[in-house]
């Protein structure tokens, strides 16, 4: 039996490989900027090679190989936005929803303050249909909000089916793209997202993709065929989630491992997660919360530096996924919501606890749980999940995670 010494010296191995995998590389940046705070910050050395860029699918667009999600406070953060320009980060994601418009609002103070920078950014922004099909006066007050005249690519944002992108959307975004408000036109999914992609491919509509898309789920037969779809068919590729963070939040042996063997080789199992994504040449990019600039230092010294994955690595990578496969959701919804006739998408609030348990952000996880209606709310402590249960291929406890999101996030 190990003693208590034993025990207190382990807590802290765990404790220090999960910091120092988090944090990655030191505090804020160097170089130059188009924006300085008056502090001097502490020094942070990038690659000096230029941020690496892909096609957009059949559009021509080149993007950089990593985008600034925005769902972070960038009304006060504008040196974010600088650093981004600076290191090569210009395809920049939003949505009329983060921060009740307020993350719109930073961007176009950005390019109030900076207008020769709006051609260097590739921007999107999403309009949700959960909030309605008023899309024609949502879209003119998201522009309001970016100051800008047009959106580079505008997301349905996170649908479920294939069909929510009906005849109605196809016209509207032909509309949209005649009248010079956007440029390209697709959707974001985290739920059903082989369905919907498979369904995408079918659509000459669809321009641009953003979905969950990690090292767990690259490799299973059914989403590597329709992201080959995808891609024959010309639609650029987004990959979003690419840590494969779930709603249960575990310590295993594998994890201490990985993180220990990715520090020692120079870089962090984080990094690592990015780099077995952008081995995969489909996808244009990866879509990145990076709510501070040492998270953004670190994935873009990633991004630049490339290196490949031994197979050692990737063997390493895909033990943790099997570990740890009952910890994570992969976002088939149809398969827990269905038996329940879809009164609860469990797989949303999944998404929830997601964002607390591995984002270990309680706000975001608490405002995106209140876009969930009031009466779904509150069938999750009353509804028997037992049928959802036997029906999930990874045997998530739902009814238990059910349940604590409705303590946690309430």
């Amino acid at each position: 039996m190990s003693s208590l010494g034993d025990k207190t010296a382990e807590s802290n191995r765990r404790d220090f490989l999960k910091k120092a995998a988090a944090i990655g590389l030191g505090a804020a940046v160097s170089g130059p900027s188009l924006w300085r705070p008056r502090r001097a910050a502490a020094q942070i050395t990038l690659p000096k090679e230029p941020m690496p860029r892909r096609p957009f699918g059949r559009s021509g667009i080149m993007v950089s190989t990593l985008s600034l999600g925005g769902m972070f406070d960038i009304l006060n953060n504008r040196l974010m936005l600088a650093k981004a320009l600076d290191w090569g980060i210009d395809y920049w994601d939003t949505a009329e929803g983060y921060g009740g418009g307020r993350s719109e609002e930073g961007i176009g103070r950005w390019f109030a303050r900076n207008p020769d920078t709006r051609k260097q950014v590739f921007l999107v922004t999403k309009l949700s249909p959960r909030r309605g099909k008023d899309f024609t006066p949502r879209l003119e007050k998201s522009l309001k909000r970016l100051r800008t005249d047009y959106i580079d690519l505008l997301f349905v944002h996170g649908i479920r089916g294939i069909k929510e992108m009906d005849a109605g959307l196809e016209s509207w975004s032909h509309a949209m793209k005649k009248a010079g408000k956007i440029r390209l036109f697709g959707f974001s999914t985290h739920s059903n997202m082989e369905d919907c992609l498979e369904g995408a491919a079918k659509l000459p509509s669809i321009d641009g993709i953003m979905f969950t898309y990690n090292y767990r789920l690259m490799h299973e037969p059914r989403m590597n065929r329709a992201v080959d779809a995808c891609y024959r068919a010309g639609i650029g590729l987004t990959a979003m989630k690419t840590q494969g963070g779930g709603p249960v939040k575990s310590n295993s042996e594998s994890e201490l491992e990985m993180a220990g063997r990715f520090m020692q080789k120079g870089s962090t199992d984080h990094q690592a997660k990015l780099m077995a994504v952008w081995e995969d040449k489909r996808i244009a990019c990866i879509c990145s919360q990076m709510p501070n600039l040492t998270i953004m230092a670190a994935n873009a010294t990633a991004a630049v530096n490339q290196i490949r994955l031994s197979q050692a690595d990737r063997a390493l990578l895909a033990r943790y996924a099997k570990e740890t496969c009952g910890d994570y959701c992969a976002g088939c919804g149809r398969l827990c919501s269905d038996v329940l006739s879809g009164r609860v998408p469990i797989n949303d609030v999944m998404r929830c606890l997601m964002y607390y348990h591995c984002y270990q952000d309680l706000g975001l996880a608490r405002s995106t749980f209140e876009t969930l209606p009031t009466r779904t709310r509150a069938l999750l402590t009353r509804m028997d999940f037992s049928e959802a249960e036997k029906s999930c291929p990874r045997n998530l406890p739902i009814g238990r995670l059910m349940r604590e999101a409705a303590t946690l996030l309430a």
